[in-house]
């Protein structure tokens, strides 16, 4: 846990007790502060109370009292309708900021990297964990994913704090001071949250205002709104910008347009992996976080050989593209954090015959981007509040089975797979859509699929 001696006496609000807002409260009550907490679900009010966390509904409370107001980034506090607690505070002069903010104040010496994108930032946090880990580093690894920013372990001076931060945590840090900062692309997504297209990508340009002067800008090229702030950085001479490409070679930077990582960060002008012999980096989409990984350990100054034993020896993210088993020849795959369509993309052209399990709280632009995979699937199984919907999108072009839930739509598509005995079939859960309708979390839905997947007859097990 993050002490916080300077909030100690102080009077501090926190709006949310999801995992970060309970966390943050433990740790502000640790550092001496007097904390007051609302959530607007009854269940976590109750869970706080009985951990000890004094609560009341921030709306009925005088914030001009308070010191700090502590806001849990899923709550909406802008777009598209600013919470009422929110508002208040905004007009008393106090704006809101979140636990990584707390975090930044209580390690202003420290040495951070941070990754963002609309996809690939987890795969992209924990694999640049894995490899400064792998090569004798101090690291603690968290903030949107995983443990919250103030759980994570108190490092010394050599220590390198390795965040992955989502669009709406960019928002409310402000004095986040980073060594490297990464920005792996942009698609639509959360438009809601950020007024349209042209908030989201502002959203996301935040991590570069946060790197320190001097400081390293590792960005993808593979999409426009990416290419063009590229394009601003470099003109704006600040930073030093690391350009990563999956599709083309780059100068000054890292590519792998053909599964072979080349690096070109330091005028190295070399070869460096062949990613295509990573079992657990398959596809386009994990040769460019493999791509920014080998540009920001760089600029943590690990050697190439040092960067390359760590991707190498990768074990692969829960949740994302993570194999289950396989039985009878039929791989099943657990892809839970695929939760919008250019996410599920990434999973599906890795693979020729796919039983596709999809479906859930869909979110804006539905599946329509897909069309150009969907000869590689061989049935869907759509589940959640969005199968109505992709069923009319896959009307015609994919057969589909209406299903439900989750558990319907594994036993069909392993009774489907396991008659048709198809080589290299995959039974795939990769959603397109978030979780929310039927689960906790796309963590819970992953949990759930591996379950069933586990609880499946034992058939002919893959042999190593």
């Amino acid at each position: 846990m993050i002490e916080l001696p300077f909030m100690a006496g102080r009077k501090v609000s926190v709006m949310g007790l999801g995992k970060s807002g309970t966390a943050t409260a433990r740790a502000l009550i640790k550092s001496g502060a007097e904390v007051v907490a609302w959530d607007d679900g009854e269940a976590a009010r109750a869970q706080a109370q009985a951990e000890g966390i004094a609560v009341a509904d921030l709306r009925d409370q005088d914030l001009s009292r308070f010191d700090c107001l502590v806001w849990s980034p899923g709550i909406p506090h802008t777009f598209p309708k600013p919470h009422e607690v929110a508002e208040k505070a905004r007009a008393l002069g106090l704006e809101p900021v979140c636990d990584v903010e707390l975090l930044a104040r209580a390690r202003p010496d420290a040495r951070f990297a941070a990754i963002t994108g609309t996809n690939g930032k987890s795969t992209t946090t924990t694999l640049l964990a894995h490899v400064l880990k792998n090569a004798g580093r101090s690291i603690t690894v968290g903030g949107n994913l995983g443990r919250p920013a103030l759980d994570l372990d108190a490092l010394g001076g050599d220590g390198t704090y390795v965040l992955e931060l989502s669009s709406y945590q960019l928002e409310l840090c402000p004095s986040l001071k980073l060594d490297v900062g990464v920005l792996l692309n942009i698609t639509p997504d959360h438009l809601s949250r950020h007024g349209g297209m042209d908030g989201y990508v502002a959203a996301k340009r935040r991590i570069f205002g946060m790197v320190r002067d001097g400081g390293t800008a590792v960005i993808g090229m593979d999409d426009e709104y990416c290419r063009a702030i590229h394009d601003e950085l470099v003109a704006e001479g600040r930073l030093r910008v690391m350009p990563v490409s999956a599709r083309n070679r780059v100068r000054q930077g890292v590519s792998a347009p053909a599964g072979v990582l080349y690096a070109d960060c330091d005028g190295e002008g070399c070869a460096a992996i062949d990613l295509r012999e990573v079992a657990t980096l398959p596809g386009r989409h994990n040769w460019q976080n493999a791509a920014a990984v080998y540009a920001a350990a760089r600029a943590l100054s690990l050697s190439p050989g040092q960067i390359g034993t760590g991707l190498k020896t990768y074990p692969g993210l829960a949740h994302r593209q993570e194999l289950v088993r396989v039985v009878d020849g039929i791989s099943y795959v657990n892809d839970s954090k695929a939760t919008n369509a250019d996410a599920a993309e990434k999973a599906l052209i890795c693979y020729d015959a796919i039983y596709w399990i999809a479906g859930g709280l869909a979110k804006e632009g539905g599946i329509e981007t897909l069309s150009p995979l969907f000869g590689r699937i061989r049935h869907a199984f759509l589940i959640g509040e969005a199968a109505e919907a992709f069923g009319k999108s896959l009307e015609g072009k994919v057969p589909f089975s209406q299903c439900g839930d989750l558990a319907t739509a594994l036993a069909r598509a392993h009774d489907m797979a396991s008659a048709e005995k198809i080589p290299g079939a995959v039974v795939l859960l990769s959603p397109a859509c978030a979780s929310w309708d039927q689960f906790k979390s796309f963590e819970h839905r992953g949990e759930t699929f591996r379950q069933l997947v586990q609880a499946l007859p034992a058939g002919k097990e893959a042999r190593e």
